[in-house]
């Protein structure tokens, strides 16, 4: 084949690159289908409550993972400050994934359980109150809003179909969880739970 005439068009040369780069995408990524240390849930994960699915969704919501990463890389400097470097078996029913690529402030892939609720809700209303230097803006009015519990159970359900295993108790149940909590409650389990599956210092 004449490379001229690929180096001269535009489109076929577009083409080739595209088919190329598509080739390389599958070989890297098929196989991770086919990982068990990829698609195997690590030991003690479970599905989130009804009120940390909503807690995330806020997280999500509010621009969190802006600032925030969920993943620790395997760099000493990363697990002497965070803990266990991220597993993929620790990501397997998030939907979406919340790895996150920028640190304006600290890794929370390791955070639960460090800090009491009333220091989150604290932080998240003022965090100048705990932490001076601080340039997290706060969040005041998410102690001031209750969840909307209407769709919760649908948003399980739908998280279901892509399989999380929630049972059909989960679901029927969901209303009851999260009714009449506010969203800051809902934020802050959600943010209680992270890495807690993971013995700490492993």
């Amino acid at each position: 084949m004449n490379l001229d005439i690929v180096e001269k068009n535009i489109g076929l040369m577009l083409g080739g690159v595209i088919f190329v780069i598509s080739l390389g995408g599958l070989a890297e990524i098929v196989p991770l289908f086919y990982q068990d240390s990829v698609v195997t849930p690590v030991p003690g994960l479970r599905p989130l409550t009804a009120l940390e699915l909503e807690g995330r969704d806020i997280y999500i919501r509010e621009g969190c993972v802006g600032c925030h990463s969920q993943m620790i890389r395997p760099l000493h400097a990363e697990t002497q400050r965070y803990g266990h470097y991220s597993l993929a078996g620790e990501s397997v029913w998030d939907h979406p994934f919340l790895f996150g690529s920028k640190r304006t402030g600290p890794d929370l892939a390791r955070v639960g359980k460090l800090y009491s609720d009333e220091w989150h809700r604290a932080h998240l209303v003022n965090p100048r109150d705990v932490v001076p230097a601080s340039n997290m803006p706060g969040f005041p009015w998410l102690a001031e809003r209750e969840i909307d519990a209407e769709g919760t159970a649908d948003k399980m359900r739908a998280l279901r179909s892509v399989g999380v295993p929630y049972t059909d108790e989960d679901i029927e149940g969901a209303r009851a969880v999260v009714e009449g909590k506010t969203e800051i409650a809902s934020l802050i389990a959600y943010l209680q739970q992270l890495g807690t599956h993971l013995e700490r210092g492993r």
